[in-house]
């Protein structure tokens, strides 16, 4: 009826576990090196999380903030302070000479920027 099994006692909390256990079941800690139980004739993995990923679209861009350049939109955008702001000079000065590309520039450009995220990369 009862079935007799090995037992140990778990060096971290002292209760009885069983003799072939790696993780103590009552409190969770490891008792045992997780090799030793094991079948040595699984492989070792190793797992490296190092990302040194660069993404060269973004080399010698800066980050621009949201709500900076919305007010520069809003309040000075006929003369392209905006563009200016985001490092796109070429833009600048065409708003500058239009008047924000005769105000429909800048109403396009303030729903523009709302729909990025804060900071943001210009495009």
């Amino acid at each position: 009826m009862n079935e007799v099994t090995d037992t140990k006692f778990c060096k971290h909390c002292g209760e009885k576990i069983p003799s072939d256990a790696v993780i103590c079941t009552a409190c969770g800690r490891q008792v045992e090196d997780i090799n030793s139980s094991q079948n040595a004739s699984q492989p070792q993995i190793v797992i490296n999380n190092e990302n040194n990923n660069v993404n060269a679209n973004m080399i010698g861009k800066k980050l621009c903030n949201k709500w900076v350049s919305l007010c520069l939109c809003i309040f000075l955008g006929f003369i392209g302070a905006h563009k200016f702001y985001e490092g796109k000079g070429g833009m600048g000065i065409i708003y500058l000479f239009t008047g924000g590309l005769f105000v429909i520039g800048v109403i396009i450009d303030i729903f523009s920027i709302l729909s990025k995220p804060n900071p943001y990369y210009p495009s």
